[in-house]
């Protein structure tokens, strides 16, 4: 049934007349958009207009159920800051889904004038469900149980520019990720586990930070570099549970294979390690709708995880693209212990329509399989 109402809903917007679903989505978004300093710019055109655009949100992925809800995402610029300087982006979204649970969210990149700081991080609250399959690269599927958690995350970063036309950034900032309200089942793995973290766990702690940010367009590069590299220290002197050490690392690329802005070839390497006494959902999970399409979050978990994954993107017209996309990723207990025999593949393919032409933003589809099973997402904006 639901992926009948994806297919309605894209068979829909193909079969409408281009000029026709152009004209209707500038309607709609025009109507949803609040332009909060539009006076100002009336007077001085060289003010950025800001802007504030509020739409419906609809997404699926297989941990979560359908979800539905509304978001903002605000743009603007801070004063003085020329064409130089990045549009700062500052995403809200508050969705509920079809089994009851939560989620608040924003993501923030806050480019102050000709980008000498950089502000960026994330805040979350939600009410999530999950699946467990065990730690470890081989956990079998036999194994799976579901639990849930509710969550308060708080990750603000703040970064200096190193030199004045340099695109690179060092700064640090703190983290706070609460876990509570833990739900398992009964005499099952995680009810019966030693794992630190299994009933609930609070990380507090320092990050410091280097970033590396070519790319053109936040939401949805065409070319460029993401470099960003994390390191945090956590303990029970700013009210945490558990002493351990977290170094994140990600790193994207993208380039115009044939110099025609029509296709996009993107391509990520992510890296998670983790040291001392970790909680459970502060381990290196595999799988989700970003990384490792095809895989439950969490398909695969331990304290190390290394994952890749290359996608292709294809404009056809306007209004419409295709991506084909694969991955390939593992979790191990110790970093000498990766073994070849555990890497997981995924691959898959997906549809895109672009929502917003002015910040490239596009409505997403995608279905993809992993080893034991296929799943499809649907969502808004790229998913690296």
């Amino acid at each position: 049934m639901r992926l009948v109402i994806s297919t309605i809903l894209l068979c829909f917007l193909v079969i409408c007349p281009k000029s026709i679903v152009a004209q209707a989505m500038d309607k709609v978004i025009e109507f949803l958009t609040l332009h909060p300093n539009k006076k100002a710019v009336q007077k001085d055109s060289t003010k950025y207009p800001a802007k504030a655009i509020f739409t419906p949100v609809i997404s699926y992925a297989p941990e979560t159920n359908w979800s539905f809800g509304v978001g903002m995402k605000g743009l603007f610029k801070m004063k003085n800051s020329g064409d130089k300087t990045r549009t700062s982006n500052m995403p809200i979204t508050f969705q509920y889904t079809l089994d009851n649970k939560y989620l608040f969210f924003s993501g923030f990149d806050i480019f102050f004038p000709q980008e000498k700081y950089i502000l960026t991080g994330n805040l979350r609250i939600q009410s999530f469900p999950s699946l467990f399959f065990g730690i470890g690269p081989d956990s079998p599927k036999t194994n799976e149980e579901q639990f849930g958690y509710s969550q308060i995350l708080f990750e603000p970063i703040f970064l200096k520019k190193v030199l004045t036309y340099s695109k690179l950034f060092l700064g640090a900032g703190i983290r706070y990720n609460h876990i509570s309200s833990v739900e398992v089942e009964p005499n099952g793995i995680l009810d019966l586990s030693d794992q630190t973290g299994t009933k609930g766990s609070t990380a507090s702690g320092i990050q410091l930070a280097i970033i590396y940010d070519s790319r053109d367009n936040i939401l949805n590069a065409k070319k460029g570099s993401y470099m960003r590299f994390t390191h945090g220290f956590y303990g029970t002197q700013l009210g945490g549970t558990q002493k351990f050490q977290l170094t994140r690392f990600d790193a994207r690329c993208y380039f115009n294979p044939t110099n025609n802005k029509s296709n996009v070839l993107a391509l990520q390497l992510l890296a998670h390690f983790s040291h001392g006494d970790t909680p459970l959902l502060e381990m290196g999970r595999l799988g989700g709708s970003e990384l490792m399409r095809g895989y439950f979050i969490g398909r695969y978990t331990d304290r190390h995880l290394l994952a890749t994954q290359i996608e292709w993107r294809q404009k056809i017209s306007h209004l419409w693209g295709i991506v084909v996309f694969a991955g390939a990723g593992s979790v191990a207990p110790s970093i000498d212990k990766f073994k070849s025999n555990s890497i997981r593949p995924s691959a898959g393919i997906g549809v895109r329509f672009l929502i917003d032409e002015h910040e490239d933003l596009n409505l997403r589809f995608d279905f993809a399989k992993g080893q034991e099973k296929s799943n499809y997402y649907f969502n808004i904006a790229e998913a690296f």
